[in-house]
């Protein structure tokens, strides 16, 4: 596989993480998450989602949208699919706590309406929110003309948890296995590296590569799957030490579980054909590949290694054991001899 300097990376494509990451820091240096009242926030800072507790019940909440996979929906004028990423986007967020996802909100914003684009993208919705088991409760829609082109959709969710319940990766330690649970593809994250691939090789969503079996758009609006039914039924079976969500930033998510241990991925799969032809046709380097997909690990759960038979047993068949917890810190990827530091 290439892995090269003159390859595209994240950053030349215009999304660069070292600085939205920066940005995010100082956005939260000047927020206030305390509030005057008995209902505080939980301290979870870097995890997944947030919260406050009320009594002996955490409301866990996060917002999130699909990133400029709106641009590829748009070009293809299939709008029954970003519905589901929305939803995945955030209800797989969520129960990164422990924490079981109840309402959904959604944010659409458009540049003009058009009645069957919007009967569309509520079908995604709805079958997201399905396969997630949230009511949907409300939601906006704007129209603004000369600040979006086309559409953008967002969402925010609801969870809730016993606070003794949570699973804020306090309790993982070395020893600890990770198991993983494959993505269906590209998910929500990356995509504006692929389009610029596709850009440099001038090629469209309606062409080919030997890679796949299906045309490129096709293959980059595979919705993102949902993990809360899988998170739910381990977490009902055997004590969880940790949950990953693994979106932007690859496997720079593990560490926001927890950032003092290292997180050795030895049995890293091989990644999907839709990984292959990006990384072919961009030259990118094996690391910022690492660093920019979820190379076809989705979703993670750490758990005791006594409980790890168990714990397959609850998850789907395609589940599988994807590394384990060390002493020290950052990311290891032993077979293709790789270690990613944490960020800052």
């Amino acid at each position: 596989m290439p892995d090269n300097d003159d390859g595209l990376t994240y950053a030349k494509a215009g999304v660069d993480i070292e600085e939205e990451a920066q940005t995010v820091n100082a956005l939260a240096s000047v927020l206030a998450q305390d509030r005057d009242g008995p209902i505080q926030a939980l301290d979870l800072p870097g995890h997944f989602a947030g919260g406050v507790q009320l009594g002996d019940t955490a409301l866990v909440l996060c917002t999130d949208g699909v990133g400029s996979k709106v641009i590829i929906a748009d070009a293809l004028e299939r709008y029954d699919t970003i519905g589901i990423d929305c939803i995945a986007m955030n209800v797989n967020d969520a129960v990164c706590l422990g924490a079981e996802p109840v309402a959904f909100v959604d944010y659409l914003a458009v540049e003009s309406h058009n009645e069957a684009f919007a009967r569309n993208v509520g079908e995604g919705l709805a079958r997201g929110a399905k396969e997630a088991n949230v009511a949907i409760v409300g939601g906006e829609t704007a129209t603004l003309p000369g600040v979006v082109h086309a559409f953008d959709i967002a969402g925010t969710c609801l969870a809730t948890a016993p606070v003794s319940d949570l699973v804020t990766g306090e309790r993982v330690e070395p020893g600890d296995i990770l198991l993983g649970i494959p993505s269906s593809g590209i998910h929500s994250n990356g995509l504006t590296l692929a389009r610029s691939v596709l850009d440099a090789n001038n090629l469209d969503f309606n062409d080919t590569v030997e890679e796949l079996e299906r045309s490129i758009g096709e293959e980059l609006l595979e919705p993102t799957r949902i993990y809360v039914k899988d998170a739910l039924s381990v977490l009902d079976a055997v004590p969880v030490h940790g949950l990953v969500h693994v979106t932007g930033g690859g496997v720079l998510n593990y560490p926001r579980v927890k950032p003092d241990v290292a997180y050795v991925l030895d049995g890293f799969p091989e990644p999907l054909p839709v990984f292959e032809a990006i990384q072919r046709l961009g030259s990118v380097a094996q690391e910022e590949m690492l660093r920019t997909f979820n190379m076809g690990v989705g979703f993670a759960i750490i758990v005791p290694e006594e409980h790890e038979t168990q714990a397959l047993e609850a998850l789907p068949r395609d589940a599988f054991r994807l590394g384990r917890i060390e002493d020290g810190s950052g990311v290891k990827i032993p077979h293709q001899d790789l270690a990613f530091d944490p960020e800052p």
